[in-house]
């Protein structure tokens, strides 16, 4: 079996004394993980960052092997940011949710594109962080977890929705929340607005609070797996620059 396919480079790994095993995030085959070799030299070392878009031929014996990748670097998408640690560590953590939450082998051409969307904002500090939230917000939805709120839970207003039930995925309005706001999520009104409401850096710390709870919840937690350290490390430096303001 081989294909040839676009794709962003979401991990790699040193396999044996020379080689790699890397994981791509490819257009119409998902992620997809494959023997690079060489990947440990200083020829492909460059290449198999997170990030990184490539052109990618898979080849294996069989459907089901593991195969091995020639890969051709068509975007160094890591090596544009290194002066910048926030948009690096937002690549680093985009691709590490990609690599933990999506089902290897199937396609999301929608999440892949989304992904990079993000990736292409990246130099763009007041933009990419709402970017990402509403990335992981479709990532759930492609993965049948999807949030419902256009309408509360509680009284089915459409009208100042401002908080989420972690326990229902559903909106709840202001009025409705108020007794019990300590235990519902923060909505907000970016996710909503199909007309791009404005965002601040506290919006997208509070969106990314709310799609990380549910990844976590929904996605990893009954695969037995968590966030991964990059994406905590991520709203951590979000949350250290809405403080120095």
């Amino acid at each position: 079996m081989e294909f040839e396919d676009a794709g962003v480079l979401l991990t790699a790994r040193p396999h044996g004394e020379h080689h790699a095993v890397a994981e791509i995030l490819t257009a119409a085959h998902g992620r997809w993980a494959g023997l690079v070799y060489g990947g440990q030299g200083t020829r492909m070392r460059p290449v198999l960052q997170p990030g990184n878009r490539v052109r990618s031929v898979w080849k294996g014996r069989v459907a089901t092997s593991l195969g091995h990748f020639s890969l051709e670097l068509t975007d160094p998408s890591a090596a544009g940011l290194l002066h910048d640690r926030l948009a690096l560590s937002g690549l680093t953590a985009a691709c590490a949710v990609a690599a933990v939450c999506l089902p290897e082998r199937e396609a999301h051409a929608g999440v892949y594109d989304a992904l990079g969307v993000v990736i292409d904002h990246l130099g763009e500090p007041e933009v990419w962080p709402t970017l990402m939230a509403k990335w992981e917000f479709g990532l759930l939805a492609a993965l049948g977890f999807g949030l419902t709120l256009d309408r509360c839970a509680a009284t089915g207003a459409r009208d100042d929705l401002i908080y989420v039930s972690p326990k229902s995925a559903q909106a709840v309005s202001r009025a409705a929340g108020e007794p019990y706001k300590d235990r519902l999520l923060p909505l907000p009104a970016f996710l909503t607005s199909v007309g791009g409401e404005a965002a601040g850096p506290a919006d997208a710390v509070d969106a990314l609070t709310l799609t990380g709870y549910f990844l976590e919840t929904r996605v990893l937690f009954p695969a037995d797996k968590t966030l991964p350290e990059a994406r905590s490390r991520l709203v951590d430096l979000l949350k250290a620059e809405i403080e120095k303001g």
